[in-house]
């Protein structure tokens, strides 16, 4: 008799952690989009986007620990203005024939309850790396509604400076400092 219940026990107890494993979700890049924007010379603040992103995030909500890998093709930039993309990709700024990707890889995500409030992680454009720390202001974590699939959802920012990734031609006339607005959604593979 208590073998029957040591194996139920154990079972309870193995399925529980499969429950609690890390789950991996791929980032859906037809609702990814890293935005930027920057002043304009005092006129305007310039919101930008780009077009194209891959990665992945794993989160264990259980555990409250999260890691996220993102590459964007800096190619896919999109500014509105075919002109403006090819010299938004030039050498004095992004500089995509010789550096088309960013990518951005946590190091740190801080939860407050269940859900990420700040993810740090290095961020690397034109090859060089600096640290960046985004502020998480949405999150969602459910199933997708037409999916039918675990999916995460979120919005994060943060604030760089564009000389800092050897980016900033006309600064400091063309703001030097530029807001990252990313929105991301993920669904589990």
């Amino acid at each position: 008799m208590k073998k029957p219940f040591i194996a139920a026990a154990f079972a309870v107890f193995f399925a529980g952690q499969a429950l609690a494993a890390p789950q991996t979700y791929a980032v859906d890049p037809a609702h990814t989009f890293p935005r930027f924007s920057y002043d304009h010379m005092g006129m305007s603040k310039q919101i930008l986007r780009f077009n194209k992103t891959a990665g992945t995030v794993v989160l264990d909500k259980a555990a409250k620990e999260a890691r996220v890998d993102v590459t964007i093709d800096m190619t896919s930039v999109s500014t509105g203005f075919e002109v403006f993309d090819g010299h938004i990709q030039g050498a004095d700024f992004l500089d995509t024939a010789q550096f088309p990707q960013a990518t951005f890889k946590s190091t740190k995500v801080v939860f407050d309850g269940d859900k990420p409030v700040s993810i740090e992680g290095d961020l690397t454009i034109k090859g060089i790396t600096k640290p960046v720390t985004l502020t998480v202001t949405s999150f969602y974590h459910g199933p997708h509604p037409m999916m039918k699939k675990d999916a995460i959802g979120a919005n994060a920012t943060a604030v760089i400076s564009r000389t800092a990734f050897n980016a900033g031609k006309f600064a400091p006339d063309v703001g030097d400092e530029v807001t990252l607005d990313i929105a991301l959604e993920a669904v589990s593979e």
